[in-house]
């Protein structure tokens, strides 16, 4: 029957809604130009600290778009039990970055990058092996916890938004100047001023558009460089091990596990905030299958030079302000990302966009990401029990390493990679207080404060079985 063709669309979540090629592809250039700087910023950290040129450190770039890629279309389109299947983009975590430095410091030039690139290839395997046990902690994820955490998220990602504005890098000339201060709230006036009058599409795309705009205005103040276009190639790919075969050395290993277990939380709490956004919360299955292509994405990308993948919360935020919640749209910028991975002059162009053109859009996305964490706290039942108080230790927590840089700078290293994410340390305040408060030696009301997060799964359902709730 004619009627009978309509109800598969009528019934599909928009989540799983395809649009049109053109919508497709600016919608997913919108996430790539949003998470752009996140990708590329690790490598350019890492590549001189181990000894690497500028064309080296360019390849590693390169790299890391490609891979990103890859663990993106992992999460998005998947297969099997791998992938959330929710739009979630993944790229390099900056987790990662301070060890591997460490790591890269305590080596010779040569053996630097093969040894760190040993080191993740395991810790991505034993975080694949960890994420169906890890999932299960889900159900220790009520609204109270998943509000704070989500909360911290955009609250944690606004300082980068922040460094951004100021042109990036504190050693550079200018940093800080009125001009790039300038620039990034001419940026921010545009994206609001372009959300308040443009309807459907366009306004969908405001981020896009103000980017690009915010550039343009940006050519005439000499705050781009043309240079990276004409020094880079037309074809470039990641060649396989291009740094030596991986080399595989206890401490750095041991280092880079940690990394896998803070990305894995991150991935845990950036899953809960997503679905919660596109009206399908992530339950113990989602999350697992999360988890798997995260760590499946970490311990491919050494392969092609690239390094441990987790989620890009900036791109949570873009999602929670254009409504755009297919995963389609971020599956084709995951195509995206592996096309500039491939093609090193469509790459530079991209990278034309000045940081602090990014940052004055950073505040936007970011800002959305705690909103949406607020909004969250609000169906909390912040008046029953202890809520209100696991909220606000668990904020305080998070917010140490935002408010106050160095204060964990006399513990040892190794602890700094999770004591130095607000994040990590956040979500295990809030877990540890919900337990205190609303499970050990008291039953939590159903519905209140130790309450399952809606649409997760509970306390008896069978780990990695959907709750009825997240279909719709």
């Amino acid at each position: 029957m004619p009627g009978d063709q309509h109800a598969p669309a009528r019934d599909r979540h928009p989540v799983d809604d395809t649009l049109p090629p053109f919508k497709l592809v600016t919608s997913g250039l919108q996430h790539v130009a949003a998470m752009y700087a996140g990708v590329v910023a690790p490598p350019m950290i890492l590549g001189p600290a181990v000894g690497l040129n500028a064309s080296e450190t360019a390849f590693l770039m390169g790299a890391s778009l490609f891979t990103a890629g890859l663990a993106t279309l992992l999460q998005t389109i998947g297969f099997w039990k791998i992938g959330a299947r929710l739009p979630f983009v993944n790229g390099v975590s900056f987790a990662g970055v301070t060890p591997m430095v460490a790591i890269g410091k305590a080596q010779s030039p040569e053996n630097a990058l093969p040894i760190i690139f040993g080191a993740v290839i395991v810790a991505g395997l034993l975080g694949f092996v960890l994420a169906p046990y890890f999932c299960r902690l889900v159900r220790f994820l009520p609204p109270v916890v998943t509000g704070t955490v989500i909360t911290l998220i955009g609250v944690s990602l606004l300082p980068v938004a922040f460094n951004w504005s100021q042109g990036g890098d504190p050693a550079a000339e200018g940093y800080g100047s009125p001009k790039f201060i300038g620039m990034a709230a001419l940026t921010l006036a545009i994206v609001l001023l372009l959300r308040k009058v443009l309807r459907g599409f366009l306004q969908q795309i405001a981020i896009l558009l103000g980017l690009v705009a915010g550039t343009i205005v940006a050519i005439p103040l000499g705050m781009t460089d043309f240079g990276t276009i004409e020094d880079a190639g037309l074809i470039g790919f990641p060649t396989p091990f291009h740094f030596g075969a991986p080399q595989f050395e206890a401490a750095a290993i041991v280092s880079m596990c940690i990394v896998m277990l803070v990305c894995m939380t991150e991935s845990t709490a950036d899953m809960l905030a997503l679905g919660r956004i596109v009206d399908r919360p992530a339950d113990e299955r989602t999350i697992e299958g999360g988890l798997r292509a995260d760590t499946l994405g970490t311990a491919i990308s050494p392969v092609f030079n690239g390094f441990a993948c987790s989620a890009f919360a900036q791109n949570i935020g873009l999602v929670a302000m254009t409504k755009v919640r297919s995963r389609y749209v971020v599956a084709t910028g995951g195509g995206i990302l592996i096309l500039l991975g491939l093609c090193p002059l469509a790459a530079s162009v991209i990278a034309l966009v000045p940081l602090p053109v990014l940052g004055g859009a950073g505040v936007v996305l970011f800002g959305s990401v705690a909103a949406s964490g607020i909004q969250t706290l609000a169906s909390a039942a912040m008046e029953k029990g202890e809520n209100a108080l696991i909220v606000a230790a668990s904020v305080g927590v998070g917010l140490i390493p935002i408010a106050a840089p160095g204060f964990y700078h006399a513990f040892p290293d190794d602890l700094l990679v999770i004591l130095d994410s607000g994040i990590s340390t956040g979500c295990v305040a809030a877990i540890v207080l919900n337990l205190l408060f609303n499970h050990l030696g008291s039953k939590a009301d159903s519905g209140e404060s130790g309450a399952p997060v809606p649409g997760g799964t509970g306390a008896s359902a069978d780990a990695g079985e959907p709750a009825a709730a997240t279909v719709h």
